[in-house]
């Protein structure tokens, strides 16, 4: 509870995956998390896992796509707190079951609007609070794999994106005592049911004992189903928590150390 003590973080997408893990992990280690995302139910467990943890979180629902309600956000925290020391740009989703001949165009705007304009307001909403607060502040944008493979589709275009954002950010920053870092997941019990064709991923859950699997409204997979595939697959299907240990690691260097990039797989890859 001490690494972070008296820092105040902001975590966008932290409604389930990778979001609420680090939200949860930076609560943890004594920040002050500010959690937002579209569902308030799952965040107000957030919540309360951090705050019995002896940590302090507050939640906001929102559509991240909603620029003005993500500057004002992000503004709001640094100016009540007087500080923005953890920005993460986590908020993402991807459609990769269609191909670019086939896929659907507005499916590709809501991909690029979550994945790649919210990011980049995102940063520019911090860097300002993080400028007009003086604090020596750490940005994480969390991207994929998919940013490292050419023919990585529609989605992996946004991720190429978020990686060009923040070679730029960091050239930009290189005079602030601002830091910027992307963390490229491959497979995690988070985004493989997400980011995967339904087909593929109930063949890989049944290849290791696991059938009839109940997808909610949205296409996605419960969290007890989630977390029990993940202790089935643990060579080939990472824990979103290692992701969150990751981000934990970058925020705690000195403000002297830049980590540009981080790549953070399961030890095989997904039998595809």
């Amino acid at each position: 509870m001490t690494a972070l003590k008296d820092r105040v973080a902001v975590v966008t997408g932290a409604s389930s995956g990778f979001g609420a893990a680090i939200a949860e992990n930076l609560g943890s280690a004594g920040a002050h998390v500010f959690l937002c995302g579209r569902s308030l139910p799952p965040m107000q467990a957030t919540k309360a896992a951090i705050e019995q943890a002896g940590g302090r979180a507050d939640i906001s629902a929102f559509d991240i796509r909603d620029v003005a309600e993500l500057q004002r956000f992000v503004a709001d925290v640094a100016g009540r707190h007087k500080r923005l020391d953890i920005m993460v740009n986590n908020a993402g989703l991807g459609y990769t079951s269609a191909s670019i001949a086939d896929g659907s165009p507005d499916d590709w705007r809501e991909m690029l609007e979550v994945n790649v304009l919210a990011l980049a307001v995102g940063c520019q909403a911090a860097i300002r609070a993080m400028r007009e607060t003086g604090s020596e502040g750490h940005i994480v944008n969390i991207s994929s794999v998919a940013a490292l493979r050419r023919e990585s589709g529609m989605y992996g275009a946004t991720k190429h994106a978020v990686n060009c954002i923040n070679s730029t950010l960091r050239q930009e920053l290189e005079n602030d005592s601002i830091r910027v870092t992307t963390i490229m997941p491959g497979a995690f019990a988070t985004n493989f049911a997400r980011h995967m064709d339904r087909s593929v991923v109930e063949g890989l859950a049944a290849s290791v004992g696991v059938n009839d699997l109940e997808f909610d409204d949205d296409g996605r997979l419960p969290r007890e189903t989630i977390e029990a595939l993940q202790a089935k697959m643990k060579p080939i299907l990472g824990d979103a928590a290692r992701v969150a240990d990751a981000v934990r690691y970058v925020v705690t260097q000195p403000i002297e150390l830049n980590i540009e990039e981080i790549v953070i797989r399961p030890p095989r890859s997904l039998p595809l």
